[in-house]
């Protein structure tokens, strides 16, 4: 078992950055930024792959929409080149709110473009000259829609790896699917180790069938709050405003990914009552509704002794990263809690 934690995307990055060193000595494996509507997240990414030696690098994610194929691939391979081979594409789809309401793109057949930007991207790693006839994207241009001008055209540059290794951030059976087929690592959220199998084994074994041996075993990378202690019990209650976010906040009625999973795991009465009250502007009181079992079950926090037990139970449900979410602000504490960790997943 890795273990992983995400640079925040508030505060000051170089004091992240300082920090993000000082957990690489204790052994961090990973250290991932995401991508929202704040800052990007290559700039920062190129930042730790100077100040870094041994730390692996993850997008987490890189939305497939924002970017050209071929842009995301030179960022992929130039990532990858300033960190002496040390980074991965965390790719996802997002959803309609941020790609339409912010990139002012249509939200149109994410599991195409995903395919077709993963195939064009492998493409340029292996330099060859990108000619790409899908049912998204065509490269070049055809004559007929812009000067008529564009020739196949191949990356000037070796880059480190013929292949970068794709992480793809999926959470429907299909989309997950797609993720066991042609990705090396798969990011699920809010992962449940006793539910995993109920809810995605279908769809991961759909995907590992058509998989080519060339990409190894699927890794599973997660996030997970933690806290490990015998008094934390109180921290389970900072859990809760996250998980309300998601299901109750991050899309509408009807077109709420987070929403439409956890009411795969079981809870359709409390999913509706989560986003009833979230988007009445209830946010407490939905985070209040969030229930306990799916607080604990998709977190780490409790006595060493417990969370050894949990840590177990993402291996055998076949997570092999946990990317965490320490609950104690200090930076201090987040140290103890990287070694602790690598210390319990040893």
């Amino acid at each position: 078992m890795r273990i992983g934690i995400q640079a925040s995307y508030s505060g000051g990055f170089q004091e992240t950055a300082a920090e993000i060193r000082d957990l690489e000595a204790a052994g961090l494996d990973i250290a991932a930024v995401a991508e929202v509507y704040t800052f990007d997240a290559v700039s920062q990414l190129g930042y730790l792959a100077a100040v870094t030696e041994r730390v692996e690098l993850l997008s987490a994610i890189l939305p497939i929409y924002s970017r050209t194929p071929a842009l995301t691939a030179m960022t992929a391979a130039g990532l990858d080149f300033v960190s002496g081979g040390r980074f991965t594409l965390g790719l996802g789809a997002s959803g309609p709110q941020v790609i339409e309401g912010w990139h002012g793109l249509p939200y149109d057949a994410p599991l195409q473009r995903t395919r077709e930007v993963v195939e064009i991207c492998r493409q340029v790693w292996r330099r060859e000259r990108l000619d790409h006839q899908g049912k998204k994207y065509t490269v070049p241009l055809p004559a007929d829609q812009g000067t008529g001008l564009g020739k196949p055209l191949k990356l000037i540059n070796t880059p480190v790896r013929e292949r970068v290794p794709v992480m793809l951030a999926a959470l429907g059976p299909k989309n997950v699917e797609l993720a066991a087929e042609i990705a090396e690592a798969w990011e699920p959220i809010f992962f449940v180790p006793e539910k995993a199998a109920s809810v995605w084994g279908d769809s991961l074994a759909a995907g590992r069938a058509k998989r080519d041996p060339a990409l190894g075993e699927l890794q599973v990378i997660t996030g997970v709050p933690v806290a490990i202690g015998d008094d934390v019990e109180g921290l389970l209650d900072l859990v809760r405003p996250a998980l309300a976010l998601y299901i109750g906040g991050m899309g509408a009625r009807g077109k709420n990914f987070y929403n439409d999973l956890a009411v795969r795991y079981g809870y359709e009465a409390e999913a509706k009552q989560i986003q009833d009250l979230y988007l009445d502007g209830k946010k407490d009181e939905a985070a209040a509704a969030v229930p306990d079992d799916l607080v604990r079950a998709s977190s780490l926090i409790g006595p060493e002794s417990y969370v050894a037990e949990r840590i177990a139970a993402f291996a055998e449900a076949g997570v092999t990263t946990l990317m965490l979410q320490p609950l104690d602000g200090s930076r201090e504490a987040r140290l103890r809690t990287v070694e602790t960790m690598k210390r319990l997943a040893g």
